[in-house]
C-alpha cells in the first residue's frame, strides 16, 4: 500500500506559525487573481485551507498545544477580514466532506503564476487516497463543484449527512441554476424526500425549475411527516397525530410550502346551531387566504371530503375579511383512490385538495433510481 502523502509536508515539521503562514499565502495569492474567476478561486481557496487545518490537526508537531481553540486562535493569528472562526470551520468541513476536489485544486492553483512556489500542495502533485472517494456512483464532478457552484452554494450543502442527498442537491442546482436563496428553500422543503415519495418524480422538478409563485405556492400529492416521530405500524388516533404536528409545528409548516402561518387548532364554528371543530387553520400570507388542514388516518372517503367542503364554504361567508382570497382546504389521508378523488371533486367550486402524507423516508432504491437517470440525461 503507497503511503499516504501529506499536502502540508513531514509530520514533524509542521508547527502553528507554518500553518498561519500558509493559509495566509493561499488567501494572497488567490486574492489577486482577476474578478471574472473570483467564486472559483474562492471555492479552491476555501478547500486547500480546509486541507491545510485538517492536515495539522492530524500531523502538526505543537497541535496539543492549541487544542479546541485552534480555529479561533488562527482567526486571530491571521486577521484577515472574512476568514473568521466560522469560516476557518467550514473550510475544514468542505475538505473532509469533497475530498474529490483535490486533483482540480491542485491544478487550478499551480496555474496562479505569483503562488509561493514555498507551498508543498502545489509543488506535489496529490494522489494517494486523500484524492479518492468511497463512491463515485452518486459524485459529482468536481470540476463542476467548482465551476459551477458558489462556495455559498456548497455550505448550504454540506451540513446534509447522507451523501445521496448531497449529490442529488449538487445536480438539481448545477441543473435548474438555483440562487442560494432557492437553494436554501428547496432543501428546507424536503425536495429530496418529496421526489422520493412522487411517482413522477421528474414532473416534480419541472414545477419547481418553473419557478414562480405557482412552482411555490401548489399543494403537494405527497407530504413527508417523518419529524413527527410517528410509527406507521402502529395505530394512532386522530388528535395524536394533530398533538404531534402541533409539538413540531414549524418543521410542518416548511413541509406545507412557503409563506404558511400557523393560525387555530381546533377551531371551533357554529352550523345550524350545531359546533364543529376544524382541525388546523393555517393563513398564507402570499396567496392572502385562509387554509383549512383536515387530518385523516386512514384512506380517503367520500364524506370527508363533504365536510372539508362544509368547512370552505363557511370561511368563505363567516370568515373572510377585506383583502382575503377564497379559502383553500387541504385534506391530509395516508391513502387516496385517485379516480375517487377525482369523481368527488369533479364540478367542486371550492378549491379543496386531497393529499396523501407519509411517515416514513421514501425508498432509498426509488431515489437511486431516479438520480442515476438523470445522470445519464446530463451526461455525467
Amino acid at each position: 500500500m503507497n503511503k499516504r502523502v501529506s499536502p502540508i509536508g513531514k509530520a514533524d515539521g509542521t508547527t502553528f506559525e507554518i500553518l498561519a503562514e500558509r493559509v495566509k499565502d493561499i488567501h494572497n495569492a488567490t486574492s489577486s487573481v482577476a474578478k471574472g474567476a473570483v467564486n472559483q478561486l474562492l471555492t479552491i481557496r476555501n478547500w486547500a485551507i480546509g486541507c491545510y487545518i485538517v492536515e495539522y490537526e492530524q500531523e502538526g508537531c505543537d497541535r496539543a498545544k492549541y487544542g479546541a481553540r485552534l480555529l479561533q486562535n488562527l482567526a486571530d493569528k491571521l486577521s484577515i477580514k472574512g476568514l473568521d472562526r466560522q469560516l476557518l470551520n467550514a473550510c475544514r468541513i468542505f475538505y473532509v466532506k469533497y475530498p474529490q476536489i483535490c486533483e482540480t485544486a491542485s491544478h487550478k492553483l499551480q496555474n496562479i503564476d505569483f503562488l509561493p512556489r514555498k507551498i508543498p500542495f502545489i509543488e506535489k502533485k496529490l494522489r494517494g487516497p486523500i484524492c479518492e472517494s468511497a463512491s463515485r456512483k452518486f459524485e459529482t464532478p468536481p470540476e463542476l463543484l467548482v465551476t459551477r457552484l458558489s462556495f455559498s452554494h456548497i455550505k448550504e450543502i454540506m451540513p446534509i449527512e447522507d451523501p445521496m442527498e448531497r449529490f442529488f442537491y449538487e445536480l438539481e442546482c448545477i441543473k435548474g441554476t438555483w440562487s442560494v436563496r432557492e437553494l436554501h428553500r428547496q432543501i428546507d422543503t424536503k425536495l429530496y424526500f418529496r421526489s422520493g415519495i412522487s411517482k413522477k418524480p421528474e414532473l416534480l422538478l419541472q414545477r419547481v425549475e418553473k419557478g414562480g409563485a405557482d412552482a411555490v405556492l401548489s399543494v403537494k400529492d405527497a407530504y413527508t411527516l417523518d419529524f413527527l416521530d410517528l410509527d406507521a405500524k402502529e395505530a394512532f388516533s386522530e388528535t395524536e397525530l394533530e398533538q404531534a404536528i402541533m409539538d413540531h409545528l414549524q418543521e410542518f409548516l416548511l413541509e406545507m410550502g412557503k409563506g404558511f402561518c400557523f393560525e387555530a387548532r381546533q377551531k371551533r364554528i357554529i352550523i345550524d346551531d350545531e359546533y364543529y371543530f376544524i382541525d388546523l387553520v393555517l393563513y398564507n400570507r402570499l396567496l392572502h387566504c385562509n387554509v383549512i388542514v383536515e387530518l385523516k388516518v386512514g384512506k380517503f372517503r367520500i364524506e370527508h371530503a363533504a365536510q372539508l367542503n362544509a368547512y370552505i364554504s363557511y370561511f368563505k361567508d363567516c370568515e373572510m375579511v377585506d383583502g382575503d382570497n377564497p379559502p383553500v382546504g387541504i385534506l391530509l389521508c395516508t391513502e387516496k383512490g385517485p379516480k375517487m378523488v377525482q369523481y368527488v371533486l369533479n364540478g367542486m367550486d371550492e378549491k379543496l385538495f386531497v393529499s396523501t402524507y407519509k411517515l416514513q423516508l421514501p425508498d432509498r432504491q426509488q431515489l437511486e433510481n431516479f438520480l442515476i437517470k438523470e445522470v445519464k440525461e446530463m451526461g455525467l
